[in-house]
């Protein structure tokens, strides 16, 4: 039995669906929430550097009691840029996340590929299930956390929305914003540690061509 060329390209396709790893929206905020974290990680480490003591409360200044005084040599200089790119690159990271979540909800990309592993059969490839779980952690509560966080520090959101209630004042917001920023770098390196050991070749080619 011959098959058109219609059919023969309407299954060409659907194989290509069917083994493309990561739909194209999930490689667009994947590499834009990578340049957007880099840039935050760089601006977040000069904005310590200006001040690196952490309080708890309302209040916090140099020569107070602080909660975590953090070994750090003080710089006034880089705060200005650093602020500037910081503010910057949070919305872009703000915008995106709201795209994926979007997205992936309506195209039932957190349920096949995130929720799927933890509720099917246990498999030898403990992977996935790892991967999931700490995918589901970061988007779904630590990025959440450190949004907010960021938020209830900006005069201008307090002035219309006083989220910074819910941490306690804008010392604790900034000390629960740096944990959580810790938390998300850890997990940044522990997902490229273990990116290189399924291979890095293998799977940078399919977050880059799906």
């Amino acid at each position: 039995m011959n098959v058109s060329s219609p059919d023969r390209e309407q299954t060409a396709s659907a194989n290509a669906s069917a083994v493309l790893a990561h739909p194209l929206f999930v490689r667009f905020t994947h590499w834009t929430n990578t340049v957007a974290i880099a840039a935050l990680m760089v601006s977040g480490w000069a904005i310590l550097l200006a001040h690196p003591r952490l309080y708890w409360g309302e209040s916090g200044a140099a020569g107070s009691p602080a909660l975590i005084d953090l070994p750090l040599t003080l710089d006034l200089d880089q705060s200005g840029w650093g602020r500037s790119l910081h503010f910057l690159a949070a919305w872009i990271c703000v915008v995106n996340g709201i795209l994926y979540v979007g997205r992936g909800l309506t195209s039932r990309h957190f349920g096949g590929q995130m929720i799927r592993p933890l509720i099917d059969e246990p498999t030898p490839d403990a992977y996935n299930r790892l991967q999931a779980i700490a995918y589901l952690a970061v988007v779904f509560v630590l990025l959440p956390l450190v949004i907010a966080t960021g938020l209830s520090m900006s005069p201008a959101v307090m002035a219309a929305v006083p989220i910074v209630d819910l941490f306690g004042g804008h010392q604790s917001a900034r000390t629960v914003h740096f944990i959580v920023a810790v938390a998300l770098v850890l997990f940044l390196i522990v997902h490229v540690v273990m990116v290189c050991r399924r291979g890095v070749a293998r799977r940078m080619r399919r977050m880059i061509t799906g």
